[in-house]
């Protein structure tokens, strides 16, 4: 792999979060919510797992608003993984993990056995349920007594399809008028990565492991907390939610 500047890496770090932002255009304020939620229930100085952390997006938001917080990212992704370790290269405060959560024994590779807050957004729905359930399961092993999960994805609820077909043909409305302006998409983003010497053999072994898009589920918001408490925490509800995405909250 060629070796990239720094500013190289923090080009990438922000080309992927106008890639996102496209599907997302709340994304910032997902992400607000839930730091706000982490500074409430575990304090400012947090010791963090950024569970399927691609980028790092969760982990520099983080770090700029809670300097003295440490994080520990884990992911699968090694294109997504380079553009991390470029990013927080020389930082003391965050570690980065090569696991799959769908392996039992993906915990074994943390460099702690507790969290103070496990962290993610955008990444769990990659899950069928049934994958995501035992994942629950053993993040409540991983959550300290009075600490916090928080994962903030694709939530429709399946009882209001008129609401959700409104809202849907709304979004993409307003994805084609930002397309039109320039924005990329998945497959186009995915396209420049390939052709960049810095991220053309990551993101040719990211596909080997992938394919283009893995097909999983997206259960309701009330599925989410439902078996976060089956799983072992005391409390767990949503905290902010938009017409398809939502943030749930388990409290150990």
């Amino acid at each position: 792999m060629a070796v990239a500047t720094e500013s190289v890496w923090q080009d990438w770090q922000r080309s992927w979060d106008r890639q996102q932002e496209w599907y997302m255009p709340d994304r910032e304020e997902r992400f607000r919510v839930m730091l706000d939620m982490v500074e409430a229930l575990v304090g400012t100085a947090p010791r963090v797992l950024d569970l399927a952390c691609g980028t790092g997006s969760i982990t520099d938001r983080l770090l700029r608003r809670f300097p003295a917080a440490g994080s520990t990212g884990v992911d699968l992704d090694p294109a997504l993984l380079a553009i991390a370790a470029g990013s927080f290269a020389g930082d003391d405060r965050v570690t980065l993990v090569t696991a799959d959560l769908k392996d039992p024994r993906w915990t074994e590779k943390l460099p702690h056995d507790s969290y103070d807050a496990v962290l993610t957004a955008t990444a769990l729905h990659w899950l069928h349920s049934d994958a995501l359930q035992a994942l629950y399961g053993q993040l409540a092993g991983l959550v300290r007594e009075g600490g916090v999960f928080l994962n903030a994805d694709h939530m429709p609820d399946p009882a209001t399809p008129a609401i959700n077909a409104a809202d849907r043909a709304q979004r993409h409305a307003r994805m084609d008028r930002a397309k039109a302006e320039g924005a990329l998409d998945w497959s186009q983003w995915w396209q420049l990565a390939a052709a960049d010497p810095v991220l053309a053999e990551p993101t040719a072994r990211r596909f080997e492991i992938y394919g283009e898009h893995a097909d999983g589920d997206t259960p309701p918001l009330e599925w989410h907390a439902r078996t976060l408490r089956e799983a072992g925490f005391s409390e767990a509800r949503g905290v902010w939610s938009s017409p398809s995405d939502a943030l749930v909250l388990g409290l150990k």
